[in-house]
C-alpha cells in the first residue's frame, strides 16, 4: 500500500496524550504542511497559532466545550483565516486536514475540535488574542498517544460510494 494512503487509512482521533514534548522542528513542518494546503483563489487566508505553553493551553481547553484534552497535548494547532475571505471554510478545513495527516505520519496523535462560530469561539478567540479581522476556524490537539489506535467504526465503501448518479 502507497505510504500517503496507510497514513490516511491509519489514522484516528486522539484524545488522551503522553506527557512529552514535541520538536519544534516537526510542528512547524506540520504547519507548513497546513501552509501548502490549496486555498480558493490562492488567497491563502490563513494564520496559524501554535499553543506549546502549558499554562495556555489549559486557558485554550478550559474555554472550550469539548476539548478539555487540548490541556495534556503536546500542542495545539489554531487555525485562523481572515474574516472576509471569500472561501475561509474550505481553505481552513483543508489546511487542517493536511496537518492532522502529517502529525500522523509522524507518529502523532490529532483531534479535530470544531469551534467554527461555537458558543466557545470568542473566549478561545479572546485566550489567544486574535486581530478583529481574523476568524477562528478549527482547533487541533497534537501529541504524542497514550491510547491504543483503537478502530472507531467508519462506514463502508459500498454504504458512501456511488458511480455516476445517486
Amino acid at each position: 500500500m502507497n505510504k500517503v494512503v496507510e497514513v490516511i487509512k491509519s489514522r484516528r482521533s486522539v484524545r488522551k496524550y503522553i506527557d512529552k514534548e514535541i520538536p519544534r522542528e516537526i510542528l512547524e513542518d506540520i504547519v507548513d504542511c497546513g501552509r501548502l494546503a490549496p486555498s480558493g483563489y490562492n488567497k491563502q487566508p490563513w494564520v496559524f497559532v501554535v499553543v506549546v505553553d502549558k499554562e495556555m493551553k489549559e486557558k485554550v481547553a478550559n474555554a472550550t466545550t469539548s476539548g478539555k484534552f487540548i490541556s495534556s497535548a503536546g500542542a495545539c494547532i489554531a487555525v485562523f483565516c481572515e474574516k472576509d475571505a471569500e472561501t475561509g471554510l474550505e481553505d481552513a478545513c483543508a489546511a487542517t486536514e493536511n496537518m492532522i495527516i502529517s502529525a500522523q505520519s509522524y507518529g502523532l496523535g490529532t483531534c479535530w475540535i470544531n469551534v467554527y462560530k461555537k458558543s466557545q469561539s470568542q473566549k478561545i478567540k479572546e485566550v489567544l488574542n486574535c486581530p478583529d479581522n481574523m476568524e477562528l476556524m478549527t482547533l487541533i490537539s497534537v501529541g504524542y498517544p497514550m491510547e491504543e489506535n483503537r478502530q472507531v467504526p467508519k462506514k463502508s465503501l459500498e454504504e458512501v460510494l456511488k458511480w455516476n448518479s445517486f
